[in-house]
């Protein structure tokens, strides 16, 4: 009778470890889904990788950032800037374009709001994970160069003389304590975040 008492005592407890686990993993995977149904990203692909296309997107960057602010006014959300920015899609290529011009180069420029798959993506001291995210897609010429990204919105992109920092006091308005973890500690959630994105290949 022990004998059967302590294996039942036993499968209880792997029963609770296993609920346990279960718990923090939907817990942690809707903080994921959460998390990127806040952003809006902002996705820059250069017509090659020479050094001169490399530059030039660097400075449509510089001047998309710069105007950020016109896009998406006073948005209190992600769809609300979705919206400002799509409503000024033309303006963006617009002033993307007039950015290439202003260096010497004729390329065409294009803009969309997107669902882009991104890998992880390091930027200051936030590391977005992997994903599909909305983005605002700029394409320059052929898009055949390395791409460069950072979060629109919320804006924790910041323009500066060495290039752009990310807003640290933005991200702790912008996201909880939660947030702040998955975005600050990557390789706590890493595993447990792909098999989520499996799971979710599958059903779909």
């Amino acid at each position: 009778m022990k004998r059967y008492t302590g294996i039942i005592t036993a499968a209880a407890l792997v029963i609770s470890v296993l609920i346990s686990s279960l718990t923090g993993f939907v817990r942690d995977v809707r903080e994921l889904d959460r998390l990127r149904g806040e952003v809006l990203r902002l996705h820059i692909i250069a017509n090659s990788d020479s050094p001169e296309d490399q530059r030039l997107k660097l400075r449509v960057r510089d001047a998309v950032l710069e105007h950020s602010g016109d896009f998406f006014g006073d948005a209190g959300s992600r769809d609300e800037a979705e919206l400002g920015v799509r409503e000024k899609l033309p303006e963006i290529c617009a002033l993307a374009e007039q950015t290439l011009r202003e260096n010497g180069c004729g390329d065409r420029v294009s803009a969309e709001i997107a669902d882009v798959e991104f890998n992880e993506r390091t930027y200051g001291d936030i590391t977005m994970p992997a994903g599909e995210y909305r983005a605002l897609r700029i394409t320059i010429g052929k898009a055949a160069g390395h791409n460069w990204w950072c979060v629109l919105f919320p804006p924790l992109c910041i323009p500066a003389a060495c290039g752009v920092v990310d807003d640290e006091e933005k991200e702790k308005e912008c996201f909880d304590e939660k947030e702040l973890e998955i975005l600050r500690k990557p390789k706590k959630y890493r595993v447990r975040f792909a098999i989520w994105d499996k799971m979710k290949s599958w059903l779909d």
